[in-house]
């Protein structure tokens, strides 16, 4: 009874699609995979930062 099983994770997905309808599921997950691309994109970004700023510094 402490953790659910898939039938219960199934069962509040099909709840949730009722209330919100396909389509706005659809709008909220395309938001969510955005947001975690461009979140990844600004970690690779920084991490090509510190490469440039460490080189710069070995140069000089």
């Amino acid at each position: 009874m402490g953790s659910f099983s898939i039938w219960h994770w199934l069962i509040v997905l099909v709840i949730v699609a009722l209330v919100f309808g396909p389509s706005r599921l659809r709008n909220l997950g395309g938001s969510l995979g955005g947001a975690v691309k461009d979140f990844r994109k600004g970690l690779s970004d920084d991490d090509e930062k510190n490469a440039k700023i460490e080189n710069e510094e070995r140069q000089a």
